[in-house]
């Protein structure tokens, strides 16, 4: 082979692939500690300007030749690295492929996508119930919502049947008008130029949602009525039929529930685009879906030829210094499953936070490799810990909140004002294994403390959430 056919070639010490939170944390902790850097798949200029060292490389992966240490781009180069960071996210779980009236949400391009289909609608069908589905529900105003989850509350992940009811009396209360002023680290994905993405790249891939995603997007459907939101619980979809085949089978499908009471089941005089029949048996029509059921981490691009290790949930393992089964290929964010013997009170959980943290991380390890030092475990693997916010609550997750692999071995002690906050903590043997705060409780920190100092507390019994004893003085 003639030497000159051969592909440019560019050699960075260290290369990360993917754009996203834990990409982009992963680029910058690493460009402080050495010379020269690669990332893939980047808003560029951004990176570049803050981090000289840095060299955006905007370009799809088409193969990772783990052996010959080297990566080849869509654009037909190939990146010779020291060491690998694999940061390629997660794609969203679609309910069905190649359905134009499906639309998955998981990020922020997808979110603007959505608002512009909202615009015209009016009955939309969400199906899932994880954080995304329970921000949406909330936030669409003028537009009939069915809600469809597999479970028998709302938002499972994160809350217990207790936490679902308070929250789901604030969504049968109106919204109040005024939006407060939100103060939390934005992650933009600045100046992405739409022109140059192909609507398949678009479709499946993008950074991952923050928690203030639905900021500054009109969430608004056509009708003039704040917030109309059916839930159908315990039900997933059975089969999906566009217009003119629902006609051909001569399916009658139902109309939006009015209220509660036992109405007389009618049919829907409404000619819909798209027809959602549930396992309950029910048919409604709508606009269009969304498919917000969980993601799947994006290992394609990197399984060709390379024998990766993979977790059960189809993540890449990492041990505890985020290193892959491959030799200096390391993975961070949604895209690796830990492998570790876990503290216990953390779980992994494809979350921002964790991508972020996991990023950081998986930096300091290649960067300690690199110089031949050893690195301790991060503290954040300590303890579970996300805050986000739903229906405008701050909510506090610590721990083993949902009492995750507890087993029957384990007590719950609740505190509940309606409207205004809802405290669960999971105790075991005395101790404070998890928590879950909803509202401004104040008592995050202290929480935090008394899990992780394992503190023996049943002396304390129910006092530990009377109201008018000030916890903090206790324990600080």
């Amino acid at each position: 082979m003639m030497e000159a056919a051969r592909p440019p070639l560019t050699a960075g010490k260290f290369v990360v692939v993917g754009g996203g939170i834990a990409g982009v944390t992963c680029a910058e902790q690493v460009s402080k500690v050495l010379e020269e850097f690669d990332v893939e798949e980047q808003p560029n200029t951004m990176l570049e300007n803050r981090f000289p060292n840095i060299k955006v490389i905007e370009s799809g992966v088409k193969q990772l030749k783990s052996k010959e240490h080297c990566i080849l781009t869509g654009d037909g180069s190939q990146h010779v690295y020291k060491k690998l960071c694999l940061c390629a996210g997660a794609k969203p779980k679609l309910i069905c492929e190649g359905n134009p009236y499906v639309l998955g949400i998981r990020d922020t391009d997808s979110a603007q996508e959505f608002q512009k289909q909202l615009t015209k609608a009016k009955r939309i069908m969400i199906i899932g119930n994880g954080g995304i589905a329970l921000e949406l529900v909330y936030e669409i105003e003028g537009c009939e919502v069915i809600w469809a989850i597999k479970d028998k509350a709302i938002g499972n992940t994160f809350f217990d049947a207790g936490a679902a009811e308070f929250l789901t009396s604030k969504l049968i209360d109106e919204k109040p008008e005024a939006k407060i002023a939100h103060k939390r680290t934005r992650y933009t994905t600045e100046g992405r130029k739409k022109e140059r993405q192909t609507k398949g790249s678009a479709g499946n891939m993008g950074s991952a949602l923050g928690p203030d995603w639905h900021e500054g997007l009109n969430l608004k459907g056509t009708k003039e009525f704040s917030r109309k939101i059916h839930i159908e619980t315990m039900c997933e979809v059975k089969k999906i039929y566009l217009q003119e085949e629902f006609r051909i089978l001569r399916k009658k499908s139902l109309p939006f529930p009015r209220d509660h009471h036992n109405q007389p089941v009618t049919t829907d005089k409404e000619v819909w685009p798209v027809y959602v029949e549930l396992t309950s048996e029910k048919i409604y029509g709508c606009d269009f879906i969304v498919s917000a059921t969980g993601v799947t981490p994006n290992i394609e691009p990197f399984l060709c030829g390379n024998n990766f290790d993979l977790g059960e949930d189809g993540g890449l393992k990492v041990d505890d210094h985020m290193h892959t089964s491959l030799s200096d290929i390391y993975a961070a964010g949604d895209i690796c499953t830990a492998s570790w013997q876990p503290s216990p009170v953390w779980q992994q959980m494809r979350l921002w936070t964790q991508a972020r943290q996991m990023g950081w991380y998986a930096a300091k390890c290649m960067a300690a490799a690199t110089l031949g030092q050893s690195t301790d475990m991060d503290f954040s693997f300590e303890l579970f810990a996300h805050i986000t916010k739903f229906f405008n609550y701050k909510v506090v997750l610590l721990g083993k909140y949902n009492a995750q692999g507890l087993g029957s071995d384990h007590e719950l002690m609740l505190r509940c004002t309606k409207g205004q906050e809802y405290i669960k903590v999971v105790m075991q043997n005395g101790r404070m294994m998890g928590a879950v705060l909803i509202g401004e409780t104040d008592l995050e920190e202290t929480f935090e403390n008394l899990i992780l100092n394992q503190m023996d507390l049943s002396s304390y019994g129910e006092d530990l959430l009377d109201p008018n004893i000030d916890l903090e003085d206790y324990f600080d």
